[in-house]
């Protein structure tokens, strides 16, 4: 009888690049409800993971908010329960970060970065807006515990992140992390995806704002 060996080494990397994405793939975006955290990742210890339906990774759809479009307009609460609309900051530049989820890793980092520089921020004249999953009251506390000085928009139902087409990562396990920055226009001028380098966000908007 004939035996089948496999290779010892026959692992997968199951984490994206480092480099940062212009061109984005749909994926499902999961609850975050959990007891473990990854930069975003929230997930319970019996969550199984749903698999990416294309084996090849090569089927790549764009987002539905494009560079030189102007975005849909939304209405959301912001940490102090207030509703706040994009049209509201039109005739100034605005950047727009959708992030995993409050309080985890990479995400305190990303809005620790903005807090610190927030003064080239308002001295290029834009504003700042964080957007995630997470309810006002968490967002109040997420605000207070940082003293982030900028808003915080929540997006209960992921509605505004799906309108936008931020792309997941993981295979739609981890919320998108993406930023985009708009002129006084209300223009789309920089799409930046980068999920597992969080400060590059801050980075790549006041190069771009400095432009303008």
């Amino acid at each position: 009888m004939s035996s089948l060996f496999l290779p010892k080494h026959t692992f997968i990397s199951l984490l994206p690049t480092q480099t940062p994405r212009h061109y984005y793939p749909s994926s499902q975006i999961v609850s975050k409800s959990s007891n473990s955290q990854f930069y975003g990742l929230k997930l319970s210890n019996s969550t199984s993971l749903p698999i990416s339906s294309s084996s090849s990774g090569k089927d790549i759809i764009c987002g539905k908010v494009d560079k030189g479009k102007v975005p849909p307009n939304f209405n959301l609460k912001d940490q102090d329960g207030k509703s706040v609309s994009l049209s509201k900051f039109k005739g100034k530049p605005v950047v727009v970060y959708f992030y995993p989820a409050d309080e985890t890793p990479g995400c305190t980092k990303q809005a620790c970065a903005f807090r610190d520089s927030y003064e080239k921020f308002k001295k290029a004249g834009a504003q700042v807006v964080g957007i995630s999953g997470d309810d006002s009251a968490s967002h109040k506390a997420f605000a207070k515990k940082f003293k982030l000085p900028f808003t915080l928009l929540s997006d209960e139902g992921n509605k505004v992140r799906k309108e936008w087409g931020v792309p997941s990562d993981l295979f739609g396990t981890l919320p998108g992390r993406q930023t985009y920055v708009l002129d006084k226009n209300g223009v789309v001028q920089l799409i930046y995806n980068n999920q597992f380098q969080p400060e590059k966000h801050i980075d790549e908007t006041l190069k771009l704002l400095q432009s303008l």
